[in-house]
């Protein structure tokens, strides 16, 4: 776990305001929930740098910028070390974690470690947590779960649980999985979808600093293909991808539209998502 503090009390003030947390900062688990799910619902998931073909900084101060002070969202390796940071600063260990995403996959194997997780202790309780507010899909964790296999957790709404799947290397392999209404994909059962795998080593900035780089610059990365905005509240989840704007509410119903052209995509992104994109970007295929 990591012991390096980089945000400081002025930088707390700063990212809990533009999140809405007005709860306690202490290092507890009630604090680990509220701050994990007020971030997921107050920094829209997105990838317009990765649409560019540049590798964003995971400077703590590029972060603050864009992220928390500037009409700006992120991906993974963004809202994972801002959360990481944050969460240290508020007095938690936090060990970040790669993982293979495996939905629609047919074999674990088959896809790279290319998301970023946490690991979270928290003082006082017998298990660490994974926390996770950059997963850009609608099996994302709303709020952390503690490390257990077999247990179902519901976190704000959302049906997740932990197992451990047999695997070649010398470290146990945990697989987070989403309860949806269809069978398919990788270590799925039934109704239970896997999402991604991971193992508990830990990855230094170095490392995500590489991730990074290939993610956002790679031509067959799927960030580098097309538009990928999301967002989530109490009531719903909004997904625009490419041209497809996705709307799933909270009661299960899904409206789906295309949209007609870069004006509609910029004016959804400013208004919907809270997104300014950089001018003069092509948004749309």
């Amino acid at each position: 776990m990591s012991d390096t503090v980089e945000f400081v009390e002025s930088d707390l003030d700063v990212y809990l305001g533009r999140i809405g947390w007005e709860g306690p900062r202490r290092a507890d688990a009630e604090t680990l929930r509220g701050v994990h799910l007020a971030h997921m619902r107050g920094i829209p998931f997105e990838n317009l740098d990765a649409l560019r073909r540049t590798a964003p900084s995971l400077a703590p101060a590029d972060l603050m910028a864009k992220l928390v002070r500037g009409r700006r969202g992120g991906y993974c390796y963004e809202h994972n070390t801002l959360l990481a940071g944050i969460l240290e600063a508020l007095g938690f260990r936090v060990r970040r974690l790669t993982a293979r995403v495996v939905v629609g996959a047919d074999r674990i194997e088959s896809r790279p470690r290319t998301h970023m997780a946490l690991l979270v202790e928290v003082p006082g309780e017998p298990l660490p947590y994974l926390a996770d507010v950059g997963f850009g899909a609608i099996g994302a964790l709303l709020e952390p779960v503690p490390l257990l296999a077999g247990t179902e957790f519901r976190d704000a709404g959302r049906r997740h649980r932990l197992v451990t799947v047999p695997h070649p290397g010398p470290l146990e392999l945990w697989v987070l999985q989403a309860y949806g209404d269809e069978k398919g994909g990788v270590a799925s059962d039934g109704p239970w979808q896997a999402q991604y795998a991971f193992t508990l080593e830990p990855f230094e900035r170095a490392d995500f600093e590489v991730i990074n780089w290939h993610v956002a610059t790679n031509p067959r990365s799927p960030f580098t293909q097309r538009l990928y905005v999301q967002s989530v509240d109490a009531e719903r989840h909004l997904l625009l991808h490419g041209r497809v704007l996705t709307e799933t509410r909270s009661d299960g119903s899904v409206r789906e539209r295309e949209l007609a052209d870069e004006i509609e995509a910029r004016r959804l992104l400013e208004g919907e998502f809270g997104v300014v994109a950089p001018e003069g970007m092509a948004l749309l295929p």
